[in-house]
């Protein structure tokens, strides 16, 4: 069975969708609060200009997904699998921005523990890559039992091993 790397997921709270190229302007009203990345390295992805480069990655890596509520059906963020290695048996999830109406709650969880289900079918180990300085997304990923591995130029690595 091969590993689907943009599948359609849901839960109760969310439903991760394939991002496509044409989503930009929908995805881009979300991203465009600045406070959404005033934690993150590159604090003006709220730009168009700096969000389309991002937009492009997310596009290119066909592994990408659109975020949305699933009680409101709102649009409320994005995410993607990356740094896929099949003969580690690992893959990363990270490129992941909420909405601020989102934050604080259970959807980072949902979210979370969706690609994370979803990925333990195929790899043993998931990765986690946050910046130094971004407090909340680290707490984010301690929270789901991750653990530290390193911190090199201003990113922290962390793992979470599939539990036999």
């Amino acid at each position: 069975m091969e590993f689907d790397l943009q599948p359609h997921l849901s839960n109760d709270l969310i439903e991760l969708k394939p991002l496509h190229e044409g989503d930009f302007e929908k995805l881009f009203a979300v991203a465009s609060d600045p406070l959404i990345w005033e934690q993150h390295p590159d604090s003006l992805r709220y730009t168009r200009e700096v969000f389309e480069k991002y937009f492009a990655g997310a596009v290119e890596s066909k592994s990408a997904f659109l975020i949305y509520d699933k009680i409101s059906n709102d649009l409320i963020g994005s995410s993607r699998y990356y740094d896929n290695k099949p003969a580690e048996h690992s893959i990363a999830i990270g490129w992941t921005f909420l909405a601020r109406s989102h934050w604080g709650n259970t959807f980072n969880k949902a979210l979370k523990k969706l690609m994370i289900d979803y990925a333990f079918k195929y790899v043993d180990t998931i990765v986690f890559h946050v910046g130094s300085n971004n407090m909340r997304s680290r707490k984010a990923v301690e929270k789901l039992g991750a653990i530290l591995l390193s911190e090199i130029d201003g990113t922290v690595t962390y793992e979470l091993a599939k539990k036999l």
